[in-house]
């Protein structure tokens, strides 16, 4: 402050506290006009204006308002059937924003992540409910990242953790049995969204940190770190337009809403628990090194927060490439939120399927009852061919994550394996894009795209998954030619430790127990954010934005 009025003096104007406030106002508005001033001239200037697409309804919502009230994807199908299969569309504050269905444009996004990096204000949004992990950073940081967390994610490890994947499914079967024993006709009636939010959180706290939650026991308010997470999930599936102008003006940081408040309470009690978990694995660390040399190849652990620890404090790890403390402490919250929040809901939908299709149901179950243990390995798991394809079908249909939005760093010139005529005429096989043009990646439109898929795109089938349509081999997905783990090299690190347990507690629930949906099926809607969440229309999970199915459970009486 003694530097501002150094240069007032300097240039001789009136320090006063009222001028002070007028130079500020005035200050603002030129930083504002200057900030409006770019926009325009980048969002006018822009390249993707010469695509075909659909005319801009609102200088101000652009196309955003419209498609957040239709179905996911909807909207941007309608206009691929219209306009072709690489369009551009207006978002928020009429930006521009780019949709192809073309797999080798999407390729050449997802590959060059320098250029396409999430936009801020998904970055800011992120941030705050999540820190600055893994799932946040980019270019440098993400890769060293990466690098750190590779071994904890490997398929050796994901194998060790399978056990664990086993023995939480079956304390979540036995509360589910519980809940039937105090019934007089012989089931319950259960939110399987919230059981299995707890199971999964139990799952992520033994495989992840070697630390017991207790969810699946807990009564309501005794699991500190589930009502955490309760927390931050609302708030990522509560739209907010006030985080965007957050990204952009960070002065409005400075004014907290309630809901602000309870979430810093939220991440306070996530950043306690996850300094004690990582001074104890330190600490563990430390006591071993006096032993012997800690080198990676000794480095073998059970849990992700150990094996990340260990691998950090590796004597043949470059004290370059180290992550620092805050940087370890980031993959916590990272670890709790993205890694529960996904396959809890994928889960979920995955019976939700099972109470809509019957014989799909008892065809499962049949190929899960011929395995001779309760207990199976990750190799038993993955050699069920019904299973795998019932789980890729869960991941196809249902998207957990429907989209992602990338912004580009730089110019570039993207190729195309499609070739689309723009709004002059001209046929063209690449798309040009200019520094801050978005990019949204069309996850669940991909995934049910008749081109690729077939006419039956829109059907639930496990069955396609003998024998897949050519077109559907150039997605450029890390997992079963999808998008639902992305590709490249911001591809989800964690779609193995994923897998295994989804797989692991349907093998446990379906060979146990029968289900029906407890409501009728045209009220159960899906709630986009980050993830599709399963709400009921008329009842408070779509009220609240928490999510719900309910579902009646029945235990299966073996013949």
């Amino acid at each position: 402050m003694s530097t501002i009025f150094s240069i007032l003096r300097a240039l001789q104007v009136n320090s006063s506290p009222s001028v002070l406030a007028r130079l500020f106002t005035a200050g603002t508005f030129v930083f504002l006009l200057y900030k409006a001033g770019s926009w325009i001239v980048r969002n006018y200037s822009s390249p993707l204006r010469s695509l075909p697409g659909p005319p801009n309804p609102h200088f101000f919502w652009g196309h955003a308002k419209s498609i957040y009230q239709a179905d996911q994807s909807a909207l941007q199908q309608q206009w691929v059937e219209k306009y072709g299969p690489t369009i551009s569309y207006n978002g928020l504050f009429s930006t521009r924003v780019l949709w192809t269905m073309d797999t080798r444009a999407l390729n050449h996004i997802l590959t060059n992540t320098y250029t396409y990096q999430r936009p801020r204000q998904t970055r800011y949004h992120m941030a705050q409910l999540i820190g600055q992990g893994v799932l946040v950073a980019e270019e440098d940081q993400h890769s060293n990242q990466r690098r750190a967390l590779n071994p904890a994610f490997s398929s050796a490890a994901v194998r060790e953790m399978t056990e664990i994947f086993i023995e939480k499914s079956q304390m979540l079967r036995d509360r589910w049995l519980d809940e039937i024993a105090k019934s007089d006709k012989g089931d319950a009636h259960v939110d399987v969204l919230s059981w299995l939010g707890k199971a999964s959180l139990d799952m992520i706290g033994q495989a992840g940190f070697d630390y017991n939650f207790n969810a699946i026991y807990a009564k309501e308010g005794e699991c500190e770190v589930n009502d955490a997470f309760n927390t931050v999930s609302i708030s990522m599936h509560t739209p907010r337009l006030r985080a965007i102008f957050q990204a952009f003006f960070p002065f409005l940081r400075i004014f907290k809403t309630a809901g602000e408040r309870n979430l810093e309470l939220a991440q306070a009690n996530m950043r306690r628990l996850g300094l004690q978990l990582i001074s104890e694995k330190k600490a563990s660390v430390i006591a071993a090194s006096k032993e012997s040399n800690v080198g990676k190849k000794e480095l073998l652990g059970r849990d992700v927060l150990t094996l990340l620890v260990k691998a950090n404090m590796s004597s043949d790890v470059p004290e370059s490439r180290r992550l620092s403390d805050e940087e370890v402490l980031a993959q916590f919250p990272t670890l709790v939120v993205a890694g529960h929040d996904t396959t809890a809901t994928a889960t979920t939908w995955a019976l939700f399927s099972l109470t809509q299709h019957p014989e799909i149901q008892r065809k499962l179950r049949e190929e899960l009852l011929t395995v001779p243990t309760e207990n199976p390995t990750m190799a038993e798991l993955h050699a069920l061919p019904y299973l795998g394809m019932f789980v890729k079908e869960v991941l196809r249909y249902h998207s957990i994550v429907p989209q992602s939005t990338r912004v580009a760093t730089k110019d570039d010139i993207i190729p195309c394996s499609t070739p689309y005529t723009d709004r002059h005429g001209v046929q063209r096989n690449h798309i040009h894009i200019q520094k801050g043009d978005m990019v949204m990646i069309p996850i669940h439109a991909l995934d049910r795209y008749k081109p690729y898929w077939g006419e039956d795109a829109g059907e639930f089938k496990p069955e396609r998954w003998e024998n897949l349509p050519d077109a559907v081999k150039a997605v450029p997905g890390v997992y079963g030619n999808l998008l639902s783990f992305l590709g490249g090299p911001r591809a989800c690190i964690g779609y193995r430790f994923s897998l295994a347990e989804l797989k692991a507690v349907l093998f446990t629930l379906v060979r146990e127990f029968e289900f029906e949906l407890d409501v009728a099926a045209d009220r159960v809607k899906k709630r986009t954010a980050v993830v599709q969440r399963a709400i009921v229309v008329g009842d408070e999970s779509e009220k609240k934005s928490q999510g719900r199915m309910p579902i009646i459970v029945r235990q299966h009486v073996r013949a």
